[in-house]
């Protein structure tokens, strides 16, 4: 059986300010936004949802910070235009782009302290 992967789904305190939040760093409304849950359909046409972490079934017992959500530049450029992108645009930056053994990356984080990793692997 062939599985791959298109839905995510964050458990975020407020889906409504978690919109606004991603809004700003993906350029583009959610394209369902509601009082428990908001969802975007990202470029690749992977889905991210943000879900009300005080309505969803069954209850998740989930701690921030134990997993990131990846994306995947083409080259180095294109990871230090991202880090500017989000900056300017209020995102928290915990590790500032720097060249890891794996590639070139940088780490933020949302509302909720999920961790958002931009990188281009390393050839």
């Amino acid at each position: 059986m062939n599985t791959v992967a298109h839905y995510f789904l964050l458990y975020v305190d407020s889906p409504a300010a978690s919109a606004r939040f991603y809004s700003r760093l993906l350029d583009k409304p959610p394209v369902e936004l509601g009082p428990t849950f908001a969802l975007f359909i990202l470029d690749n046409g992977v889905k991210l949802g943000l879900w009300s972490r005080h309505t969803v079934e069954p209850a998740a017992q989930a701690t921030v910070g134990g997993a990131e959500l990846g994306f995947s530049l083409p080259d180095k450029a294109a990871v230090d235009a991202l880090h500017q992108h989000w900056v300017e645009r209020g995102a928290m930056i915990i590790q500032s782009p720097t060249a890891m053994d794996f590639g070139y990356t940088f780490v933020a984080q949302d509302l909720d302290g999920h961790r958002l990793r931009a990188l281009c692997l390393s050839d």
